[in-house]
């Protein structure tokens, strides 16, 4: 099942509704330009993201994905360098999208005030401080771009919250609720029929599950929206322990049997997740249409040679943490 979304520090982060990596800025082209310096990695209007900024998100976003999983993911071997290209798009992803917002911030002449920018310092102290000599050398950042790039993530999650703000909160138990079930799924029909046969002699759910189930698990938890309608029109009014019949779906036929028709933690869990999808379509509503005519340029020759570093004294991965912790506006 889908995890909680938090809606305010990280909506920026789970908002990636612009590829940088795919050379375009909504529906205008980026235009790479041989006018850049060799610290510049792209502009959007008279606004310059360096390399330095860059590598602040860069190496955050290395530590950040490659301990997820409890291992290092870096010292895993992965086909074409998958993992470094996954995590440089990311960072310059979210770095234009941040300078995007507040593009579109100024136009909604929304700032931050002075006892927001007095937090932005604050935590640009702290987090320079937490930094050691090497990871200040491959940065070469100084503490002043650090607070810029809290203002300029400050602001974008502000006007995240504005455009958000009108958004109803109010989700429904129903419209959240989350069942936990069995499955069976064929794509043969005659399969389908004998096994409806065998449900209606009374044979073991599961066994049969285990002798014709074609789907990657038979034991789910999914709410309305993550499964085909046609399997959500009849599931949702099962009854513990009751079984559907035959479901035509997905170039198949599904057999659902309800072992718990209201999981109350996924329930709740399930809320925050409709909550964020809620606001981000609230969001889009007025950001894809600002995104649209944005002109940006992509200095693609310098961020091909920019390379993650896997250095053991790089381990800095604290710069949202930190925003979190100082700037709760």
């Amino acid at each position: 099942m889908r995890r909680k979304n938090k809606a305010r520090a990280l909506a920026v982060v789970l908002l990636m509704s612009m590829t940088v990596s795919g050379c375009k800025l909504g529906n205008t082209e980026v235009v790479v330009n041989s006018g850049f310096s060799g610290n510049e990695v792209f502009k959007i209007k008279d606004e310059v993201c360096t390399l330095s900024e860059a590598r602040v998100f860069l190496a955050n976003y290395q530590n950040i994905y490659a301990n997820m999983y409890g291992v290092n993911l870096w010292k895993h071997k992965f086909k074409n360098n998958e993992l470094e290209s996954y995590v440089k798009d990311i960072t310059v992803s979210q770095l234009a999208q941040i300078m995007a917002m507040d593009f579109l911030a100024a136009e909604k002449e929304i700032s931050l005030t002075e006892e927001e920018q007095s937090k932005v310092k604050e935590a640009a102290k702290a987090y320079y401080d937490s930094l050691n000599d090497t990871e200040k050398e491959y940065m070469h950042v100084s503490e002043s771009d650090i607070e810029k790039l809290y203002s300029r993530y400050g602001l974008a999650n502000k006007l995240y919250t504005f455009l958000t703000g009108d958004v109803n909160a109010e989700v429904s138990d129903d419209d959240a609720r989350v069942m936990e079930a069995a499955r069976i799924y064929v794509t043969d029909e005659n399969k389908a029929n004998e096994i409806q046969n065998q449900i209606n002699s009374g044979v073991d759910f599961m066994s049969l599950a285990g002798t014709y189930n074609e789907a990657s698990e038979i034991e789910v938890a999914f709410g309305r929206n993550d499964v085909p309608k046609e399997v959500e029109e009849v599931v949702f009014s099962l009854e513990n322990e009751q079984i559907s019949g035959k479901i035509a779906a997905d170039n198949g036929w599904y057999f659902i049997k309800c072992i718990n028709n209201y999981n109350q933690e996924l329930t709740d869990a399930n809320k925050s997740v409709i909550l964020e999808q809620r606001r981000k379509e609230a969001f889009d509503d007025v950001y894809s249409e600002f995104l649209e005519e944005l002109p940006a340029e992509f200095n693609e020759e310098v961020w091909e040679e920019v390379e993650i570093e896997t250095d053991k004294e790089i381990t800095t991965d604290s710069f949202f943490k930190t925003y979190e912790k100082y700037c709760n506006w």
